[in-house]
C-alpha cells in the first residue's frame, strides 16, 4: 500500500548511547536504547520527552522486531498544548534494516484536535539516518483506487 508524499510528522531522535543495555541469551539478543528529540509538522511540533526508549529483539532465527515507545509534549495545529503517545514497530530479517527501513506506527493523543486524525491507525513510517541524525517520518496511507 502506498503512502502519501509528504509527511505530516518528522520526528529527529537523540540516542543515549551511554544509557544502552543489552542481554544475550540462547534464544536471542535484547538492546533497549533511551532516547528523546523533537518532532516538527504542520500538525504538531513540540519534543520527545527523554523517557523514550527503543527496544530491540533479535531472535535465534536473526529476526528482529524494533518497537519504539515514546510520549510527544508540545501544540497542536490549533496551537493547543497536548500530548501524543507513539508505539513505532518494525521486523527485519537476517539482521538487516534496509535503508529506509519502513515502521507501523500507532498514536494515542488527547488533543481533540487530532484525535479524530491520529485514532485511525492508517499511517506508516519510515527511518533513515542523515548527517544530522535519525529521521522518522510519518505518512498517511493513500486510499486504493
Amino acid at each position: 500500500m502506498k503512502h502519501l508524499e509528504k509527511p505530516f510528522l518528522e520526528v529527529l531522535v537523540e540516542t543515549d548511547p551511554e544509557g544502552t543495555v543489552e542481554l544475550d541469551s540462547e534464544i536471542g539478543h535484547v538492546k533497549m536504547i533511551p532516547f528523546k528529540g523533537k518532532v516538527y509538522g504542520e500538525l504538531f511540533n513540540g519534543i520527545i520527552e527523554p523517557c523514550g526508549v527503543d527496544t530491540q529483539v533479535t531472535n535465534a532465527n536473526e529476526v528482529r522486531h524494533m518497537s519504539a515507545r515514546y510520549m510527544l509534549t508540545g501544540t497542536d495545529i490549533d496551537g493547543q498544548p497536548c500530548h501524543i503517545y507513539v508505539e513505532n514497530n518494525a521486523w527485519f530479517t537476517n539482521g538487516d534494516r534496509p535503508k529506509p527501513f519502513h515502521t507501523v506506527p500507532t498514536f494515542i493523543t488527547d488533543s481533540k484536535r487530532l484525535a479524530p486524525f491520529l485514532h485511525r491507525n492508517h499511517f506508516v513510517g519510515t527511518g533513515l539516518r542523515d548527517e544530522t541524525g535519525l529521521w522518522i517520518r510519518f505518512y498517511e496511507l493513500a486510499e486504493e483506487a
